[in-house]
Formats: C-alpha cells, sequence, structure tokens
C-alpha cells in the first residue's frame, strides 16, 4: 500500500509539473507590423543581429515594447503569439506564431498609448514582420489584440559566435541560441589566459577588452534558466574579425 502511495505522488507531482512548464500562463498585449519587401523584419535591430535570415530568425521576429524588451536582455528570447477577441481582424481558429525577439519598439509618448503610442511604457506591445501577423491577423488591421505566452525556443544547429573589435577591443554577436534564447552571462578564454567574463555591451554583443588575437577561443555561456554551456575550441587560432564560428547547443 505504501508502494502504490509513493506512485501516486509521483504521477500527481509529475503532471503538475507538466502542465507548468508546457502550459505557461497567456497574457494579453497588442501587436502592429512593420510593411516589409523581404519577408523580414528589419536588417538592423536594438538585438545586433543583423541580417535576420543570416541569423536564422528570418520573417518570425519582433520587435518588443520597452516592458517586454528589458533593456536588451529579452534578445532572442522566444514567444508564442496568437490573435484574440477581435471577429474583424482575427483569422479564424486563433492560429498562433512562434517569434523571437530581435529589435526594440520605442515609445512615442507624443501620441496616445490607445493610438499610435503602442510601445509606450507600461504597454506589453509586439511589431511583428508582416509576413508573420498575416498569420494571426488580416492584414488590413492597424492593431489588434494579442495574447502571448513565452515558449522555448527550438534551433537547429549550435549556438554561433560572430567576432568583431581590434586588438583593444573585442565583441562576439551570440545568436541561434536554444532553450531560453535569453543569454544573461558570457565568458571567453584563450588558450593564454583564464576564463574572462564579458559584458553587455548591447542587444546579445558582448565585450572585453583582452587582446585574444591569435588565440583559440573558448565560450561559456549562461541562459536566464541559469543553465550553462560551454563550447570549447569554437574558433582556432587564426580566427579572423567577422568570421562566425558554431557551437554546442542547449
Amino acid at each position: 500500500m505504501g508502494a502504490l502511495k509513493v506512485v501516486l505522488l509521483y504521477l500527481i507531482v509529475h503532471q503538475a509539473w507538466k502542465i507548468t512548464a508546457d502550459d505557461e500562463e497567456w497574457k494579453s498585449a497588442t501587436a502592429t507590423y512593420v510593411k516589409d519587401t523581404n519577408g523580414s523584419i528589419v536588417v538592423e535591430g536594438a538585438c545586433g543581429y543583423g541580417d535576420l535570415h543570416k541569423a536564422t530568425y528570418g520573417k518570425y521576429s519582433a520587435g518588443l515594447s520597452s516592458m517586454l524588451f528589458n533593456r536588451g536582455s529579452a534578445c532572442g528570447a522566444c514567444f508564442e503569439v496568437r490573435c484574440v477577441d477581435h471577429i474583424l481582424w482575427c483569422l479564424q481558429g486563433s492560429p498562433s506564431v512562434i517569434l523571437t525577439a530581435t529589435d526594440f519598439c520605442p515609445p512615442n509618448y507624443g501620441l496616445s498609448a490607445d493610438y499610435g503610442g503602442w510601445c509606450n511604457f507600461p504597454k506589453e506591445h509586439f511589431e511583428m514582420s508582416e509576413a508573420a501577423f498575416t498569420e494571426i491577423a488580416e492584414k488590413k488591421a492597424d492593431i489588434v489584440p494579442v495574447q502571448h505566452r513565452r515558449v522555448k525556443c527550438g534551433r537547429r544547429g549550435g549556438l554561433r559566435f560572430t567576432v568583431s573589435g581590434n586588438f583593444h577591443f573585442y565583441q562576439v554577436l551570440i545568436s541561434n541560441v536554444g532553450l531560453d534564447g535569453e543569454v544573461i552571462a558570457v565568458k571567453v578564454k584563450g588558450s593564454k589566459t583564464a576564463w574572462i567574463p564579458m559584458a553587455r555591451n548591447w542587444g546579445q554583443n558582448w565585450q572585453s577588452n583582452a587582446n585574444l588575437i591569435g588565440q583559440p577561443l573558448s565560450f561559456e555561456v549562461t541562459t536566464s534558466s541559469r543553465k550553462t554551456l560551454t563550447s570549447y575550441n569554437v574558433a582556432t587560432a587564426n580566427w579572423q574579425f567577422g568570421q562566425t564560428f558554431e557551437g554546442k547547443q542547449f
């Protein structure tokens, strides 16, 4: 009888954890879109990803209002978004899309938060790519009510490290991050150095003043859920600024 109780308790706890993990609570927000010509939102943005197709985010991208952007720490995070409560503009069945946070939607306090100032604090708003927006709502809609929730990011391939800088300034852009998507801490190590903590420069660009030229590079990346992944010798000793290297994946 005791063993049966243990099994039942395990099943109850396991199911409760599964519900919590798989079904994060939906939150209310609004969404608009940026008109584009190439199926993407922008080629440059506040997260530093550059060409979103090369960064693997493509058309499923969005700029976030201040409340969601969190000063850039949300860059790379994934959100499931669906249009709700609007018979005229929402597509039937409330289909959803998975978006990656790739840019910042700045506030416009010269306009009302109800008309034009969609991204004014503390509004939660998604400025989506046109291609993604039309998968959940009619294209002729100006703004639609949506629901959103954080989801895990599914990525193909490993983390990508794009290096830039000069002899006295080293910077790396980290993209294609799975699971949480958000990077909160980075360390770099050359063959002649210990692990060096890097500081966030902007978006997902991380910097160090160390001179690492001529050394193979390893990276330690920590995400918002405190998971840490180490990719050893990602870049060979003859790496050059502007190159992108691929490491492990969460």
